[in-house]
Protein backbone atom coordinates (compact mmCIF):
# COMPACT_ATOMS: atom_id res chain seq x y z
CA UNK A 1 0.00 0.00 0.00
CA UNK A 2 0.97 3.23 -1.15
CA UNK A 3 1.59 6.62 1.28
CA UNK A 4 -1.31 8.00 -0.30
CA UNK A 5 -3.65 4.92 -0.05
CA UNK A 6 -2.53 4.94 3.00
CA UNK A 7 -3.10 9.01 3.93
CA UNK A 8 -6.71 8.42 2.91
CA UNK A 9 -7.36 5.07 4.32
CA UNK A 10 -6.48 6.95 7.94
CA UNK A 11 -8.55 10.12 7.04
CA UNK A 12 -11.73 8.06 6.09
CA UNK A 13 -11.24 5.62 9.29
CA UNK A 14 -10.18 8.28 11.67
CA UNK A 15 -12.00 11.87 11.11
CA UNK A 16 -11.08 12.63 14.71
CA UNK A 17 -6.99 12.84 14.22
CA UNK A 18 -6.39 14.73 10.69
CA UNK A 19 -4.01 18.10 10.58
CA UNK A 20 -4.62 20.76 8.36
CA UNK A 21 -1.41 19.70 6.57
CA UNK A 22 -2.56 16.50 5.55
CA UNK A 23 -5.95 18.10 4.61
CA UNK A 24 -3.96 20.61 2.61
CA UNK A 25 -1.83 17.39 0.97
CA UNK A 26 -4.92 15.82 -0.01
CA UNK A 27 -7.09 18.47 -1.54
CA UNK A 28 -4.66 20.26 -3.49
CA UNK A 29 -3.82 16.67 -4.96
CA UNK A 30 -7.35 16.05 -6.03
CA UNK A 31 -6.80 19.44 -7.72
CA UNK A 32 -8.02 21.91 -5.52
CA UNK A 33 -7.07 25.20 -4.87
CA UNK A 34 -6.82 26.42 -1.52
CA UNK A 35 -6.25 30.21 -0.58
CA UNK A 36 -6.89 31.99 2.97
CA UNK A 37 -8.94 35.09 2.43
CA UNK A 38 -7.39 38.41 2.96
CA UNK A 39 -7.78 39.95 6.62
CA UNK A 40 -5.89 36.79 8.29
CA UNK A 41 -8.62 34.43 8.36
CA UNK A 42 -7.85 30.50 9.49
CA UNK A 43 -10.13 29.29 7.36
CA UNK A 44 -8.62 28.08 3.98
CA UNK A 45 -11.31 28.11 0.90
CA UNK A 46 -10.68 25.19 -1.83
CA UNK A 47 -11.67 25.56 -4.91
CA UNK A 48 -12.19 23.40 -8.17
CA UNK A 49 -14.21 23.93 -11.78
CA UNK A 50 -17.49 22.92 -11.32
CA UNK A 51 -17.30 21.39 -7.70
CA UNK A 52 -18.39 23.03 -4.41
CA UNK A 53 -16.21 25.11 -2.44
CA UNK A 54 -14.98 22.96 0.97
CA UNK A 55 -13.83 25.18 3.64
CA UNK A 56 -11.24 23.98 6.15
CA UNK A 57 -10.12 26.13 9.10
CA UNK A 58 -6.45 25.72 10.54
CA UNK A 59 -7.25 24.23 14.43
CA UNK A 60 -4.37 23.02 16.07
CA UNK A 61 -3.28 19.94 17.03
CA UNK A 62 -6.70 18.43 14.48
CA UNK A 63 -9.30 19.67 11.93
CA UNK A 64 -12.58 19.24 13.55
CA UNK A 65 -14.27 16.43 11.98
CA UNK A 66 -17.33 17.65 10.65
CA UNK A 67 -14.89 19.48 8.27
CA UNK A 68 -13.45 16.50 7.25
CA UNK A 69 -16.40 15.04 6.28
CA UNK A 70 -16.65 17.60 4.13
CA UNK A 71 -13.27 16.71 2.59
CA UNK A 72 -13.88 12.80 2.36
CA UNK A 73 -17.07 14.19 0.13
CA UNK A 74 -15.22 15.74 -2.14
CA UNK A 75 -12.86 12.49 -2.06
CA UNK A 76 -15.79 10.40 -3.04
CA UNK A 77 -16.49 13.04 -6.40
CA UNK A 78 -13.58 11.97 -7.64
Amino acid sequence: MSKWEKLLEKIRNNPKTVTFEEVDKVMKRLGYDGKFPRGGSSHCIYRKPGHTPVTVPRYEPYVKEEYVKQVIEAMDEE
